[in-house]
């Protein structure tokens, strides 16, 4: 499995962006898809997950602002984010997993895209 990120900017606070995530290879529907986020000297914060059925879960730190679906392909990931401060500039990372990813933990995520950065400033 490959994922590759896109979207990621440099943006004014208060503005909003639209990161997108592609998957490619093998089949692999039924898994959940979650962005996680990594700024310098930080560890990587768990963002936004949505499952198969499309229940989505939000850290603190975004909920409210961002928002998380799937495009009309099932390969498609999106994050939407909106009201963007300063602390949200970190590297966005799009990542899929077999199970428990409403908990945001990197460790329950197997696959990894490369990452797209965002800053805000």
């Amino acid at each position: 499995v490959q994922l590759v990120e896109s979207g990621g900017a440099s943006v004014q606070p208060g503005g909003s962006l639209r990161l997108s995530c592609e998957a490619s290879g093998p089949q692999c529907t039924g898994l959940c898809m979650g962005w996680f986020r990594q700024a310098p000297g930080k560890e990587r914060e768990g963002v936004a997950a949505i499952d198969p059925s499309g229940a989505a879960t939000y850290s603190d730190s975004v909920k409210g602002r961002s928002t998380i679906s799937k495009g009309s392909a099932w390969n498609i990931l999106l994050l939407q984010m909106d009201s963007l401060k300063p602390e949200d500039t970190a590297m966005y990372t799009c990542a899929m997993g077999q199970a428990y990813c409403y908990t945001l933990r990197p460790w329950n995520f197997q696959y990894w895209g490369q990452g797209t950065q965002v800053t805000v400033s």
